[in-house]
């Protein structure tokens, strides 16, 4: 039953109620009166529900562009040294015979990769002579040794590397195992 409906009814129920009491008049006055505050009430929640809907989606437009350029930053930084490697390449290629200049453009782009590693609190694993530990090294081979402790790691295959306290690529590694243990 709609609302307009209800207050006719109530009209009509006044109508034939006895005097003293109430009019028809006030309870319909009263009935339009809570017809426009529900409608009110509905225009509010209307409004309301959209601009949180625009709000979310304009979050979740920002937050996939957030996600999208969240590296530029490191990418530029890499942008760099790889024109300075691609430089160094071009310059070997140029001049054959000037193998220590070469080797000197490569150590620079290496100690600048370090840099921006650095600053982007990215930093190597320390593997050799520590002990084994599962969360930052990978074992990729075991070697009987009578030298370091068992569970020792004796060579490093590949560098492992942490950004900031989460390990973002084991260090693959040799331990150190006893002779005669199986």
């Amino acid at each position: 039953m709609s609302l307009e409906r209800f207050c006719m009814d109530e009209k009509q129920k006044k109508q034939d109620e006895l005097p003293g009491q109430e009019t028809a008049k006030d309870k319909d006055a009263e009935c339009r009166k809570l017809a426009e505050e529900a409608a009110k009430y509905k225009d509010q929640y209307i409004r309301l529900y959209a601009e949180f809907e625009n709000a979310r989606k304009r979050m979740e437009r920002e937050r996939q562009e957030f996600i999208k350029y969240a590296n530029e930053g490191l990418i530029a930084e890499f942008l760099s040294i790889l024109d300075n490697l691609e430089r160094s390449v071009e310059a070997a290629q140029a001049r054959h015979e000037d193998y220590e200049a070469f080797l000197k453009g490569v150590e620079m782009i290496m100690a600048q990769i370090h840099e921006m590693l650095k600053q982007n609190d990215v930093r190597p694993i320390e593997a050799k002579g520590l002990m084994f530990d599962p969360h930052r090294h990978e074992v990729l081979m075991q070697e009987e040794t009578d030298g370091p402790e068992e569970g020792t790691v004796i060579e490093e295959f590949q560098k492992g590397y942490v950004l900031g306290d989460r390990v973002i690529r084991t260090s693959k590694v040799k331990v150190a195992k006893n002779k005669g243990k199986n």
